[in-house]
Parts: structure tokens; sequence; C-alpha cells
């Protein structure tokens, strides 16, 4: 068994097991919420439901900023994940399409990974520690909610989410460059191995990275519009 070090969080110990147990019951209960309510019932749920994740979430994310004075190479809260929750909330609060879109993509895939394999440099019981496991597990539940609900995301979702997200790389890349940070992982490889690794030597990991998650968020967005798309036959007389 792996043991937790002093001062950093470890994967797969049995802290996380029990994280990991409680985050997949939530998600399973927010797919089942998803699934019962409907009409005003949902309407009120999801309003409630993004003024909680805001409340919750919104102070750990100004305590990060705080902590990020002095150690902008290390401690900006610029990650997919670290607005992930922010676009949870205002998913769920407006009911628009397209935020429900990226709640979807970012939620169910970059931030389910952030949750399997954390890179967490707190401990319990230190503000850090539930500041990152709130932020994480809240925008997925609250992703899980929308596919239960049948809030799945269009082929026009799909080309927002691809958009945004390319800005966003732009603009932590630009950031990288500025400071000499590495968020992301878009400027430089992790020191540990990872699955990096195999895709090839900056800059061309990134790319196959990227081709790499249209992929699966276009695999992801299929399920939700084939009928859309299937071809209409006509029946002769």
């Amino acid at each position: 068994m792996v043991e937790q070090a002093d001062d950093r969080f470890v994967a797969f110990g049995p802290e996380h097991w029990l994280i990991l147990g409680l985050f997949a019951a939530g998600c399973a209960a927010a797919v089942l919420v998803g699934l019962r309510l409907t009409g005003p019932s949902q309407v009120w749920f999801r309003r409630v439901a993004g003024l909680a994740i805001l409340v919750i979430c919104g102070p750990f994310q100004t305590i990060n900023w705080v902590n990020a004075v002095g150690a902008w190479r290390t401690g900006l809260p610029v990650q997919i994940c670290d607005f992930a929750w922010i676009v949870a909330v205002v998913a769920l609060l407006t009911g628009r399409a397209t935020w429900s879109a990226v709640l979807y993509y970012w939620g169910l895939t970059l931030t389910v990974q952030a949750v399997v394999t954390p890179d967490l440099g707190s401990v319990f019981p230190q503000v850090q520690f539930f500041g990152y496991w709130v932020r994480h597990v809240l925008a997925v539940w609250a992703a899980c909610y929308l596919v239960g609900a049948g809030k799945g995301p269009d082929w026009r979702g799909y080309r927002f989410t691809l958009a945004l997200t390319a800005v966003w790389a732009a603009a932590v890349m630009s950031l990288n460059f500025a400071v000499g940070s590495n968020y992301g992982y878009l400027n430089a490889k992790p020191v540990s191995a990872s699955i990096l690794d195999v895709l090839g030597p900056w800059p061309w990991y990134v790319v196959v990275e990227a081709l790499l998650i249209a992929g699966a968020w276009a695999l992801l967005t299929w399920p939700w519009n084939r009928k859309a798309s299937a071809p209409v036959t006509h029946q002769e007389s």
C-alpha cells in the first residue's frame, strides 16, 4: 500500500480510495436526480445546486489566488479544473446549452482525470486539501446531473468547447513563456513519467494531445446526436 508523505497527497492510498468511493456514489446519485426531476422541480434544483457550488467553491478559489501571490510559477489557479466549477455554476444557473456542453466535456474527462490521478500538494486537514476536492468533485457531479437530465451536447456545443479550450491553451502557454511556468504541461513534459512520454517531443505531444481530446469529445457527442444525423428513409406506397 502506498504511504502518504507528510506534506503531499499520494494517489491510491486509503484516503484517496475513500474519496473515490464517495465520488462514485455521488456521480450515481446525481444521474438519478437528473432522471427523476422534471419541469419546475428541475429548474428549482438546478438553480439551488448552482448557488450551492458558488457558495462552497468561491471562498476556496479566493484562498488559492491569495496563496498564489509570490508563487506565480506554481500556484496560480489557471488549470482547466480551476475553471470547471465556475462553468458548472454558469451552466446550472442559466441552463444555456453551450455552457452545459463545456461542463459536459471538461467535467467528464479532464476533471475526472484530476480526481483519479490528483496532483495535490496538500493533505488533510489543510484548507487547500478541501478546496481541491470540493471544486473537482462538485464540477463532475454537476456534469453527471446534466447527463441524467438528458442535457447532452450538440455539435455546436462541441465546436464551442473546442474553441474555448484552444483559447485557454493559448493563454496558458503565453503565461508559461512569460513567467517560466508549466501550467497544463503545455510547455514541457512533467518530470515524472506520464502518458505524455509516448506522444513525442514538444511541441508535437501538445498537438497529439489536442487531437486525442478532440476525437474523444467527438465520440462523447455522437450518441446524443445520432438520431438527428440519421438519414430519413421513405417507404414506398
